[in-house]
């Protein structure tokens, strides 16, 4: 074992996970005692089974005839959920142990990145153009509210004290956790409210991200000096919960309004607790009066939750400020460095911790704008026969305000509504505390110009707009006719001026996750780089800075995987003064679920973005043949996977054989699985996460890889396999996307689902999948030169290897309880069907959280 991190990981994870499991195996807990000791023998049941080609099915009866055989039905669906149970608790140690062991196995004591880019940068003389980086770049973090997160807060606290005991070697205390980890619920029995999955994810904002990014922002300073953070601050935060409404009837305004006041307190709490720490050490006159003030103000805002904000950004600035100066004059400057590392917090954070997005589809939107046309005929009288263009124009002069009091239908209320409330919320907490609108399924310019007219009348009249609007596209046509659709707005002077206030930047999103669902994996991601390439060049062109948003997910097939490598290879034909991305459930929590997690990984974005701009790497830059060859694989690959996605079984095999309609029976999120309510089931109206989730409950993993392999033989048969190998080599770009779909093909296992190759109904569909995986399989390891999928990274292989190991008898009875469903469903037996729905709903949770990003 010469690979150190292969060293690492089996020393600190692999070894303490077999000594911390022995412990938890044999804990007397009342709810698993018997299901303990059974649980290995289970495993190894499951491994040698599907290794012999037997159905989950066989496999379980068979186990429980040789090691229960007196139990009644009644008593076999018990140990199955204690089965389960024991699982959920496995991963979470597995969580424990690697995050306890995170410095090691991402050897970041050996990393140094911040000083080596600092020497690089002086060895090369680019300190000028390094500091014109620092003063335009930035990231954006934007904890969504989508429903993958599935640890309790409970269940989050004992993993991270559980963390801390493995850390310090304290196995008594470990032993314990383990033991509450035994008796602790999972299980939430009821949906999560709106207000309450926003109270999850301020708690990271609290604990993790607030100090976080102060330590990273030091960190740079030290090196770079970072002399515009008051107008560059280099780190943001953007926040959804409260303010998606995209498919989420639960979503209001007052909610809206009261996530908005959270965030301003939470954010005052920590700067409360900051001004205390100062004031232990800046006990000097002068100083001391300044700190008891703010200290008083603090406390006064904090114990009146009702009462009216205290301070503001520029008051506390100012006082900072009054603090820096007397500190230099009068006091030597002593424990400078903690008042300014606070300042910068301050420009960070501002009173906002965290920008609202507001969120809304364009067919809701439109829904609501008709009913305002319709009631406003004076001010509409001739709209409905103008040209689209014109339509455009006239939207956008509008400045008088409608009585929004008259709408009665709730979501065309809160739709309209929802545009004073940012108003609210950026005189509570700044203009930064919301200023977007982001509208979901956007199909051009004329869903920009709606939201910019209901902006004016529901809330701005004849002020100047405050509000970024921002088009989300989707679809692969809708990625197409983004940059036609983005010159239509550039060329209305009106807009433009609008831009001006905005200091000339346009944010665009892209939906990686909808666009994978709708094109597949390889022809999703090359239609947003070229639909990154195409806006780029036109807002250039219009003299706009345009800033993309990325709309990623967890898993490679909606838009996660290797970020750091993704954002180093856009390119120069790309935009990047800013990384903008998502993260959401378990990726929050495995990225940036502790302090030193979040800054390595909002490091490596920022590093990402740095490199972008201030290197310019051939790797990076695609020629004219590296673009045709890709080209040619994205449209073949599409064309697989659209053959697929058209087959008359595929909407059937996912409600029939997965776990699909068991997201929406889960109590996960707030959020339903689907867009409409008619009950039935529409390719266009499922969501991306139940989708990618139900293929990776599946272990198949469709949306990550089919098409890959056969575009890649194509190219083959042409003889050009040497150009696939040489674009691997010298693209950044495709390295990357070969790499994540790797990562998920390496969460695939067939040989769970195999007793369905034999399925009357859907045997020859099963199969076209598995050729295709092992298709894909054979065909990157031949391009990539690897010998085992994700060879160059030794860290995610060994631990998908081990979580999948542990979670394989937690797949095989959720597989066992859907058979056993159909049969129960067959026999009228509602008792068994609602037993087994049960099953498959809690095995959801296990798996989700052992992939870490599934979803």
């Amino acid at each position: 074992m010469n690979n150190p991190i292969e060293k690492s990981y089996t020393e600190l994870v692999i070894l303490k996970y077999q000594l911390y499991n022995s412990l938890f195996l044999t804990l007397p807990l009342d709810a698993v005692e018997q299901t303990g000791l059974l649980l290995p023998l289970l495993q190894d049941a499951c491994e040698k089974g599907f290794n012999k080609g037997l159905s989950p099915t066989a496999i379980i009866d068979i186990f429980l005839a040789e090691h229960k055989p007196y139990f009644t039905e009644d008593e076999k669906i018990s140990f199955l959920f204690k089965s389960i149970q024991y699982i959920e608790r496995q991963i979470v140690l597995i969580d424990a142990l690697e995050e306890a062991a995170y410095s090691k196995i991402h050897r970041l004591e050996a990393s140094g990145s911040w000083e080596r880019m600092s020497a690089k940068v002086n060895r090369l003389e680019l300190q000028e153009k390094m500091k014109s980086v620092l003063e335009q770049f930035g990231i954006r973090v934007v904890l969504t509210a989508h429903p993958t997160q599935f640890y309790p807060g409970s269940v989050l606290a004992i993993s991270n004290d559980l963390t801390k005991a493995v850390e310090n070697g304290d196995i008594s205390t470990a032993r314990d956790l383990l033991q509450q980890l035994g008796r602790t619920p999972f299980y939430r029995k009821e949906k999560p409210s709106v207000f309450s999955e926003a109270q999850s994810l301020i708690w990271y904002l609290v604990n993790i991200f607030y100090f976080a990014a102060g330590d990273l922002l030091d960190k740079l300073d030290q090196q770079f000096s970072l002399e515009n953070i008051a107008n560059n601050p280099l780190i943001s935060f953007g926040f959804w919960p409260g303010g998606d409404r995209d498919g989420n009837p639960f979503v209001s305004v007052d909610t809206t309004r009261k996530v908005a006041k959270r965030l301003r307190f939470s954010l005052v709490t920590n700067y409360y607790q900051e001004i205390k720490q100062l004031k232990r050490r800046l006990s000097f006159p002068g100083i001391a009066e300044v700190l008891n003030d703010l200290d008083e103000l603090f406390y006064l805002e904090l114990t009146h939750p009702n009462a009216e904000k205290n301070v503001d950004i520029h008051f506390l600035l100012n006082k900072l400020d009054e603090i820096e100066n007397v500190l230099i004059e009068k006091h030597q400057s002593l424990f400078l460095d903690k008042l300014i590392s606070f300042k910068r917090k301050v420009h960070l954070f501002g009173f906002y911790f965290a920008s609202i997005d507001i969120r809304q589809d364009s067919r809701v939107i439109s829904k609501a704008f008709d009913s305002v046309v319709e009631q406003n005929s004076a001010i509409f009288k001739n709209y409905l026969s103008l040209s689209e263009s014109e339509k455009i124009q006239f939207l956008l002069q509008i400045d008088q305000r409608i009585d929004r009091s008259i709408y009665k239908e709730a979501i065309t209320s809160d739709t309209l509504e929802s545009f004073e409330v940012i108003r609210e919320i950026q005189q509570l907490n700044g203009e930064k505390g919301s200023h977007r609108y982001i509208i979901s399924n956007c199909r051009g310019s004329l869903d920009m110009a709606k939201v910019f007219a209901l902006a004016k009348m529901c809330a701005w009249g004849n002020e100047t707009l405050s509000l970024d609007v921002i088009p989300l596209f989707e679809t692969i046509e809708d990625l197409k006719n983004a940059s036609e659709s983005m010159t239509a707005i550039y060329s209305n002077t009106t807009y433009r001026k609008h831009l001006e206030n905005r200091e000339n930047r346009q944010t665009v999103m892209l939906g990686f996750s909808d666009g994978t669902k709708d094109g597949g994996y390889l022809m999703a991601n090359w239609a947003i780089f070229k639909a990154k390439e195409e806006v780029t060049k036109v807002s250039r062109e219009n003299q706009v800075d345009v800033l993309f948003f990325d709309g990623r997910g967890g898993p490679p097939a909606r838009g996660g995987g290797n970020s750091h490598l993704f954002y180093s290879a856009m390119g120069k034909k790309i935009e990047s003064h800013q990384i903008q991305i998502t993260v959401q459930g378990q990726t929050i929590s495995s990225h940036y679920g502790h302090k030193e997690a979040a800054i390595h990984n909002l490091g490596h974005l920022i590093t990402a973005g740095i490199e972008n701009n201030l290197y310019d790497k051939a790797s990076s830059n695609l020629n004219f043949d590296q673009r045709k060859l890709i080209d040619e694989l994205s449209n073949n690959s599409y064309l697989k996977y659209q053959a697929l996605k058209n087959h008359e079984l595929f909407i059937p095999f996912l409600e029939e054989r997965s776990t699909l309609k068991y997201y929406g029976l889960a109590n996960i999120g707030s959020r339903p699985s689907k867009r409409g309510g008619d009950g039935k089931l529409k390719f266009e109206d499922l969501r991306a996460i139940p989708f990618v989730g139900a293929w990776s409950q599946l272990k198949q993993n469709v949306p990550g890889f089919y098409g890959v392999g056969s575009a890649l033989k194509e190219q083959e048969a042409k003889g050009n396999m040497q150009a696939c190998i040489d674009l691997y080599k010298h693209s950044t770009f495709f390295k990357a996307l070969i790499g994540n779909s790797m990562q998920s093909m390496s969460k695939t296992n067939f040989a769970i689902t195999q007793y369905m190759e034999n399925d009357p109904k859907f045997g020859g569909f099963w199969k076209l999948i598995h050729e295709e995986f092992l298709l894909s399989k054979e065909m990157v390891l031949k391009v990539s030169g690897y010998k085992e999928l994700l060879e160059d990274n030794a860290r995610s292989r060994m631990s998908i290897q081990l979580r999948e190991k542990v979670v394989l008898p937690l797949l095989a009875i959720q597989q066992y309880a859907l058979i056993q469903i159909q049969k129960a469903q067959d026999a009228d037996n509602d008792d068994f069907v609602n037993d087994y729905e049960k099953m498959v709903m809690r095995s959801l949770f296990g798996n989700i959280n052992a992939s870490r990003n599934s979803v």
